[in-house]
Order: structure tokens, then sequence, then C-alpha cells
């Protein structure tokens, strides 16, 4: 279903590249159909010599070739893209945007269209095994549809969500969370290293015991509650271990943060929403490209 379309990347990123292995892993869309648009030509020769897929400085011109233009910048240059590319993009063209914070009716009042998708990504989508969290507008065709389902599915799962207030909520939880098990994992590196392991031993131990344990909860498909009474011996060491965490209110810090991390979800969506494209300066408008091989 991809295979005979053409995906724009306008910003060639971390994420971007992501999504163009994920996609070429699975064998989904051929090289030569995959555009990377980025304002640095050594980004885009690196992207061509890696994966085979063409690349431009130009935006518009990405953009105007494309089938599915995806937005894969950041939030602070968002108002100049879309400014850039206002009037360029065809009614029957698909906008998918992962980028953090923007709302769906900002990109359709800037780019006036409206077949537009809004996708929370996380971090593990670089190696395929990121939860995706999306919706889209009623303008989006049930083909269109698909086709997403299709390009998400080379990142790891995905989702779809029905409201943009569940794209915040989600980024509160799937898209910050690895922010928070990064942070319990250092955790318990250093507390194994205050122990006596070296930093080498104790991250082996704890990576390990991380991804075991995750695996196992998705496999077994019991309660977490159910998983951590199995571990949990009356007096013994789980149990004293999850006696300190529930004495030092460890539930209600990660529900804080969570909260914490929804709030500043919605304010940076009003931030960007409250953007106004403004000129592009000399030093930041991209370089045209003629050369057929975009080299």
């Amino acid at each position: 279903m991809l295979d005979s379309l053409t995906i724009s990347f306008i910003g060639s990123g971390t994420m971007a590249e992501a999504m163009i292995r994920g996609l070429l892993n699975r064998h989904l869309i051929a090289p030569e159909r995959i555009i990377a648009s980025g304002p640095r030509p050594e980004r885009g020769e690196e992207l061509q010599r890696r994966y085979g897929v063409r690349w431009t400085t130009d935006n518009r011109e990405a953009a105007q070739a494309a089938d599915i233009v995806v937005l894969s910048i950041k939030p602070q240059v968002l108002p100049a893209v879309l400014m850039e590319l206002s009037g360029t993009i065809r009614p029957d063209q698909l906008v998918l945007s992962i980028v953090a914070g923007a709302r769906i009716e900002y990109i359709a009042q800037a780019l006036s269209h409206r077949a537009i998708v809004r996708v929370m990504p996380n971090t593990p989508a670089q190696i395929g095994e990121g939860m995706s969290v999306w919706t889209a507008t009623p303008e989006v065709t049930g083909e269109q549809r698909e086709q997403t389902c299709l390009l998400l599915s080379a990142l790891g799962k995905e989702m779809f969500v029905h409201d943009e207030d569940s794209i915040d909520m989600a980024t509160a939880i799937s898209g910050t969370g690895p922010t928070y098990i990064f942070l319990v994992m250092e955790a318990l590196i250093d507390a194994a290293v205050h122990l006596g392991f070296s930093r080498r031993v104790a991250q082996e131990l704890v990576i390990q015991t991380v991804i075991g344990s995750a695996l196992f909860a998705r496999e077994s498909g019991k309660h977490l509650a159910e998983l951590r009474n199995m571990v949990t011996s009356p007096g013994g060491t789980s149990a004293e271990a999850i006696y300190q965490l529930e004495k030092g209110g460890l539930r209600t810090v990660i529900s804080k943060a969570v909260w914490a991390a929804y709030q500043k979800s919605k304010l940076l969506g009003e931030m960007v929403g409250a953007g106004r494209p403004r000129p592009l300066s000399p030093l930041e408008s991209p370089g045209l490209n003629h050369s057929g091989s975009n080299r």
C-alpha cells in the first residue's frame, strides 16, 4: 500500500531517520520513493549513503513531490516551515505531524489543508520498539488511515485515539515514559554500585532485569499487581523493599510527574499554536538543489 507512494520528511533528524530505517527494514517502500529534506546538505548525503534515499534542502520541492508529507521538525521552527509550505500542499496529500505540542488546527490553518494526522511517537521507535499514539481529522480517508498504520508500524506498535487530548495524555505516559524508566534504571544502577558492584556489571544487571520484566509482563497477560505478588514473599527482601518505596511515596511522586508532564504538554501546544510564521532570513532559507540525484 505504501510501495507506490512517495514519502517526504520535512526535517531529517533522529526520528525521521528512525522512520526511514523502519520503512526500509520492513520493505514497505523503495528507498528512491523517500525524500529527506533539511537545511544541511551533509545530513542529506549521509542519509543517501546509508539508505539510498533522495534528499534536498528545499522543503517546498520535497512536499510537492510527495503523497505523504511528514513534518519531523523541532517545534520552534514549525511556524517558519509552515509558512514556507503554505500553498504547496495539494488536497489529496496526507500531512503527518510528529512535532511535539503542535495541534492539528494550527497546522491546518497555516497550510490551508485539512487531511492531517498527528502522532506522538517515543524514543524506542529508533530500534523498532516504539509506541506511537495518533489521531486524524475527518478529512483523512480510510486508505490514508491504513497507510498511517503501516507507516507507524515500522516504528513498533501504534494506537489510534479519537481526540487530541488523548495525544496530550499519551505524551505524559508513552512519550515521556522512557525518561521515567531511564531515571529508575539510573537509580538502580547507582544503588548497585553503592552495594559494591562495578558500574559495568550493575548496568548489565539492571538493563536485563528491566527487559526481562517488561517482556514477562507483556507475555504473561497477568495484572501487574499479580506479577508483583508472585515475587513478593511475606517478610522477604521484596516485601521490605516495597515497604520503603511505598513509605517514600513512589506512587504519588510518579502520579505527580505524569500530571505535570500532561499539563506541560498542553501548555506547549498553546505556545506553539500562539506562534506566528515569520519570514526566513537569508541564513535560514533552504538552498535549491537542481541536480537530478539531489546531490
